[in-house]
C-alpha cells in the first residue's frame, strides 16, 4: 500500500493545503497529471517507480484532495508545487508532468533553472494554439456549458515564450503520442526550444494512453532518470 501523508498549513508563502501521496527508497521524483484529474492517474506506474525513486505524487492546487486556490493559473501550479519542494527540503528532484504537469514543469524549470535535476514532460503545450483545432473547439462547447474554470484557464493559457525555454538548462525529455491532442508541430518546438532536450513520439498512441492508468511510461522514465544506473 502506497503510504499516504496530506500536508496541512505548510506552505505559508503561498497559502495551499497540498495532497500527495508518497512511495518507495532512493532520489526523490514528482509526478504531476493533467487538468481536471489527480495522483490516481499513476496507480499503475507508480509500483514501478517506486522500486528506484521516492516517488511524490502530487493532487495539482483544486484537483482531488488538494485546496481550491482563489483563482486558477498555470504560474500559481507552478509556485505551489516549488514551496511544495522546498518544504520538504528535497534536493533537486526529477520530475514528471503528464499534459497541464508537463507545462507545470516548463515553468519550473525555466524561472527556477537550479529547482530540479532531470524532467520528463507529456504532452505539454506552450499556448493554447498548440492544441488541435477540434479539441480547443470541443473545450470551448464544454466550457460555455460548465463554466468550469479550469477549462477557462486551458483555453487562456499557457503563454510560454522561445525564450523561456532556452533558459531551461537540465536534461529534458519531451514525450507525445502519434495521435496526441497537441499539434506534433507543438512538441517538436518545445524539444527543439529546450537546449539538449531528447525528443519521443510514441506512434499509436493518444494523448493520456501511455501515462493514464499505464505503466509503459516505467522504461522510458527509468533510462532517463537513471543513465547507466542500477535497474
Amino acid at each position: 500500500m502506497i503510504p499516504r501523508r496530506i500536508v496541512t498549513d505548510m506552505f505559508l508563502d503561498c497559502g495551499i493545503n497540498l495532497y500527495y501521496e508518497k512511495a518507495g527508497e532512493g532520489a526523490p521524483l514528482i509526478l504531476v497529471h493533467g487538468n481536471g484529474e489527480d495522483h490516481t492517474v499513476f496507480d499503475r506506474l507508480i509500483p514501478r517507480l517506486a522500486e528506484l525513486f521516492t516517488v511524490y505524487a502530487v493532487d495539482s492546487p483544486g484537483h482531488g484532495r488538494s485546496q481550491r486556490p482563489g483563482e486558477f493559473h498555470y504560474a500559481g501550479f507552478a509556485e505551489t508545487l516549488s514551496a511544495f519542494i522546498r518544504e520538504l527540503g528535497l534536493e533537486r528532484p526529477f520530475f514528471c508532468g503528464f499534459s497541464d504537469g508537463g507545462i507545470i514543469g516548463l515553468l519550473l524549470a525555466s524561472s527556477q533553472p537550479a529547482l530540479l535535476s532531470r524532467m520528463a514532460v507529456c504532452g505539454a503545450n506552450l499556448t493554447p494554439a498548440g492544441l488541435k483545432r477540434g479539441w480547443r473547439a470541443l473545450f470551448h462547447a464544454e466550457f460555455l456549458l460548465t463554466r468550469r474554470p479550469l477549462l477557462k484557464m486551458m483555453l487562456d493559457e499557457p503563454q510560454i515564450a522561445e525564450e523561456a525555454l532556452a533558459r531551461i538548462e537540465i536534461p529534458t525529455l519531451v514525450l507525445a503520442g502519434g495521435r496526441d491532442l497537441v499539434r506534433e508541430s507543438e512538441t517538436r518546438a518545445i524539444a527543439e526550444g529546450i537546449p539538449g532536450a531528447a525528443l519521443q513520439i510514441l506512434p499509436g498512441e493518444t494523448h493520456g494512453s501511455y501515462v493514464i492508468h499505464s505503466d509503459k511510461l516505467f522504461p522510458l522514465l527509468r533510462d532517463f532518470f537513471l543513465p547507466g544506473g542500477a535497474r
